[in-house]
């Protein structure tokens, strides 16, 4: 391939072939010469198809066959690799966008169920109690089991206004639960912005989409002009990823140019990249730096980045450049885990496949690939642990992708340090309301705050102790 990996439309997105997934387009490149096909092997298809149209039950078609054969070919090889029929691929486009219709939730495939990543902020999901970690056993009447995760979502979209039954397996419940949701037209607002008390700023990422960094160059603008700022809490919790470019953008923003932000190392030569603090990174369709108009005290100003298990691929982007730089500290749980990045190919007939091409790396040169990022002060939802149970992370995904650079042979198998502080989360808890991220309730920004103000931070375990603010926020900004 002549043209470089940014052409094929990067992709950082967290979990994602499911209601909501971001993707850049662009034309591909100049496809490698075809490798020789095993002639045994073809055989053996051949046979299968035989099989399959001679002695099924019902008449099959062979279109129908051969996608399905695809979609296998892909799916089979990890979690985010997979084939988008032209419905999937216009939804791909709009997802884009930022507005689409449905639910509002994240979805991917697991043992053949449709399982919830995140719901998506201020959504009918969210709003109804859906869960990260759910596992949707049925739409309306129908099973899931078996059920594409295409054809999952179409079912899941529809008219607003219109109903919907998903019935839920949950972790620690011990019969399914049922919620009936109506369905609306989602627009996602990726940045949110306000200002806290003693002038400190606070901003959400909700998605990664192809305005976010203009939007968030704005909204800072808009902050700067209040006064001077005194502090920045950056909110990337349950933001699920996107555009490559994204997250290259929003780290810029607070990194010196020509920062090093993230890197990419796959089998080809253009998956060999270094992505940086540029605007020849970031800025994709214009030649406007939104970024040159934000004050230099951005880049200085005393930063905290708040993330969560939600928190995944181009948020662990941002996240991982800003740790490695100790531009800011990191407040939180672990991260989801989610290292590989996808490209978008076309295949004609407004059809393309999503296939993983690389792995990334943060500046230091570590792999986040099913083992996620720690940050620097583990602080869990609530002042007596995360209550909200069992958080899905990629390395809880078939077929996921090890991480290289782990000595175990399945990072899986590697205790997560907030995992580890969950025992208090008991089952026998009632059920709680989800954290509105950002409100007067929301104990991570409060220990955020405390981090900012010189103040201690608690950390929720069993028995809450407390630790001192690192040496004076002014310090975190170096």
């Amino acid at each position: 391939m002549n043209s470089k990996l940014k052409n094929l439309g990067l992709l950082a997105s967290g979990a994602l072939a499911g209601v909501l997934i971001s993707v850049a387009l662009s034309a591909i490149a100049q496809r490698e010469p075809r490798t020789t096909l095993p002639l045994d092997d073809l055989r053996q298809f051949s046979d299968v198809f035989g099989a399959i149209k001679k002695n099924y039950v019902e008449p099959v078609d062979d279109r129908k066959l051969f996608t399905n054969a695809i979609s296998g070919m892909l799916s089979g090889l990890d979690p985010h690799s997979s084939y988008l029929d032209s419905d999937s691929f216009n939804d791909l486009q709009v997802g884009t966008q930022g507005e689409f219709g449905g639910l509002g939730i994240e979805v991917n495939s697991e043992d053949g169920f449709v399982k919830v990543v995140s719901p998506i902020e201020d959504t009918p999901a969210a709003r109804a109690g859906i869960k990260s970690g759910d596992l949707i056993i049925k739409i309306d009447q129908e099973s899931t089991k078996g059920l594409s995760l295409s054809d999952a979502v179409k079912r899941m979209r529809g008219k607003p206004k219109t109903q919907i039954t998903l019935t839920i397996a949950r972790k620690g419940e011990t019969k399914p639960l049922v919620f009936v949701i109506v369905r609306e037209i989602i627009r996602v607002q990726s940045v949110k912005s306000k200002m806290l008390e003693g002038g400190i700023g606070y901003l959400r990422v909700t998605q990664f989409q192809e305005h976010t960094t203009e939007t968030l160059s704005k909204s800072l603008q808009s902050m700067a002009q209040g006064g001077a700022l005194k502090g920045l809490v950056l909110d990337l919790r349950n933001d699920p990823g996107g555009l490559l470019h994204g997250a290259i953008g929003v780290s810029a923003a607070f990194l010196p140019p020509g920062t090093l932000v993230v890197s990419t190392k796959g089998r080809t030569e253009d998956a060999q990249r270094e992505f940086l603090a540029s605007p020849d990174d970031y800025l994709r369709g214009t030649s406007d730096d939104y970024l040159r108009k934000l004050p230099a005290s951005v880049r200085t100003v005393p930063m905290v980045v708040l993330v969560n298990a939600g928190s995944a691929s181009a948020s662990e982007i941002v996240a991982g450049a800003l740790q490695d730089h100790k531009r800011a500290v990191l407040l939180g749980t672990q991260t989801f885990g989610k290292g590989s990045v996808q490209s978008i190919l076309p295949l004609g007939n407004n059809t393309a496949i999503k296939l993983t091409t690389a792995r990334y790396y943060t500046p230091s040169g570590r792999s986040i690939q099913a083992k996620g990022i720690i940050p620097d002060y583990l602080v869990e939802e609530t002042p007596n642990g995360d209550s909200a149970g069992f958080q899905l992370r990629e390395a809880d995904l078939g077929h996921h992708l090890v991480n290289e650079q782990e000595k175990s042979s399945a990072a899986s198998a590697e205790p997560k340090a907030d995992q580890q502080q969950q025992t208090h989360g008991s089952n026998d808890q009632a059920p709680r309301k989800p954290v509105v991220f950002g409100s007067g309730e929301d104990y991570q920004l409060a220990q955020a705050l405390n981090y900012l103000k010189g103040k201690p931070v608690a950390i929720a375990r069993q028995e809450v102790e407390t630790v001192p603010a690192a040496a004076g926020a002014a310090n975190t900004a170096k």
